[in-house]
This record gives C-alpha cells, structure tokens and sequence, in this order.
C-alpha cells in the first residue's frame, strides 16, 4: 500500500511538473515567435530604408555624371576660347605693328 501510495504520488508529481514544463515552453514558443515577427518587420523596414537610399545614390551618381559631362564640356570651351582669345591678340598686335608703320610712311611722306 505504502509503495502503491508512494508511485502514485510519484506519477501525479511527475505530470503535474510535465504539464508545467509543457505550458512554460508554449509561453516560451510564442515569445519567441513575436519575436521573430518583430525581427521580420524591423527587416523588412530596414530593406526598404536601404532601396530608399540606394534609389536616393543612384540619383546623385547620376546627377554627378551629368555634373561632370557639362564641367567638361566648359572646360574644353574654356580652352578654345583662350585660344582665340591668344590668335586675336597676335592678330591685334600685327595690327597696331602695321598701323605704326602706316604711321611712319605717312610721317615720312609729310
């Protein structure tokens, strides 16, 4: 009877500690699935943060190139125009030559 007494005691110890193992492990099941499922929002904002900018960058780097093109683009009219600017200068310069000399035929002339 004793031992009779003693397994059952046992075995209803022995469910009642399975049972709340059972309900402690469930709670724990589902704290961990919302937190997979915050994890899994929190990603899926931080993935279309990251599009967002990466958009944003793509634009600017497009922006760039355009920006560089046309600096170009001044650059080599910078460099004709200071070419033509030299060519006119010579040019000037051969003029007031030939007008000094124009000056001095007409003075020799008088």
């Amino acid at each position: 009877m004793l031992i009779e007494w003693i397994l059952t005691t046992i075995l209803i110890s022995l469910a009642i500690y399975l049972t709340v193992m059972v309900f402690y492990y469930k709670t724990l099941l589902k704290r961990e699935k919302l937190s997979n499922i915050v994890v899994k929002n929190t990603l899926g904002d931080a993935e279309v943060v990251i599009r967002k900018y990466q958009i944003q960058l793509q634009r600017a780097l497009g922006n760039i190139d355009i920006l560089s093109d046309e600096l170009n683009k001044i650059r080599g009219d910078t460099k004709s125009l200071r070419t033509r600017n030299s060519q006119y200068r010579l040019e000037n310069e051969k003029l007031h030559q030939r007008i000094k000399e124009l000056e001095g035929k007409i003075e020799a002339l008088l």
